[in-house]
């Protein structure tokens, strides 16, 4: 099928249907990869039933178990949040709320926080649909809730790893302590094994150049919006606030 709009040129037209066979062979493409993901042979079995942090119903701090995070489907989605960021991330912080009085070093990553807030919205649809998606920090559970509460969060389940080695097992902490926003992904098998399915290896892969990892390109909605527009993807990075889209709050 070919459609037209108004006033537009036969150069136009010839090249938008050139670029309209890219995109369906891309489509195609993504279809042929997500399709060998699901059927990638069984990973290896997670060594233990590691203990995350969290907040319970009652609002007080409470400990939960890799086991107990499935929720009655096989699969389980973990993030690993850059929280606290890396040393190198010299952006700025939020200028208010609980992390305003953090040292920087000590805060948030404004790329992972900006993941979660693309996210948070979205996780009643995943989860009615079947998905089954949480976000693992290694700063203190109550310094993680503190946070969430200044965002605004209210459907993300936040977890963390500070009483425990999974993120660093699982290649979301170095060996020196950085954090990387690795996605991991689990199965549970039917006799109860639980086994790494998939976990995002491209953040470790050298980046083409001009590129950033884009490692979680498919599931990023900000970029993936600029990259229909005109300009393309800004030369920038995500910022804990933007000042030219609403007053800032400050305490």
């Amino acid at each position: 099928m070919t459609v037209t709009f108004p006033n537009e040129t036969q150069d136009y037209r010839h090249a938008r249907v050139a670029l309209l066979r890219r995109e369906v062979r891309l489509r195609r493409e993504m279809e042929a990869v997500a399709a060998e993901l699901r059927a990638l042979p069984a990973g290896g079995e997670v060594p233990e039933d590691y203990p995350f942090d969290c907040i319970g119903a009652d609002g007080a701090p409470a400990t939960v178990r890799l086991s107990e995070l499935f929720r009655g489907g096989d699969s389980l989605m973990l993030y690993h949040y850059m929280f606290p960021r890396h040393a190198e991330d010299r952006r700025p912080g939020p200028t208010a709320g609980a992390m305003a009085r953090l040292p920087l070093s000590e805060g948030p990553c404004p790329s992972c926080t900006a993941l979660i807030d693309m996210w948070d919205g979205m996780i009643p649809h995943f989860e009615g649909l079947g998905g089954n998606l949480a976000v693992v920090a290694k700063a203190p559970i109550e310094r993680v809730a503190a946070f969430a509460r200044d965002k605004g969060w209210k459907h993300v389940r936040l977890l963390s790893a500070a009483n425990s080695s999974f993120k660093r097992d699982y290649h979301g902490e170095g060996a020196d302590g950085q954090q990387a926003p690795i996605m991991t992904v689990f199965k549970r098998w039917p006799e109860g094994t639980i086994r790494l399915h998939w976990a995002s290896e491209m953040l470790f892969e050298p980046p083409d150049p001009g590129q950033d990892m884009r490692h979680m390109g498919t599931v990023e909605p900000l970029w993936t919006l600029f990259d229909l527009t005109p300009g393309g993807r800004p030369d920038a990075d995500e910022q804990i606030e933007y000042g030219c889209c609403r007053p800032v709050r400050r305490n």
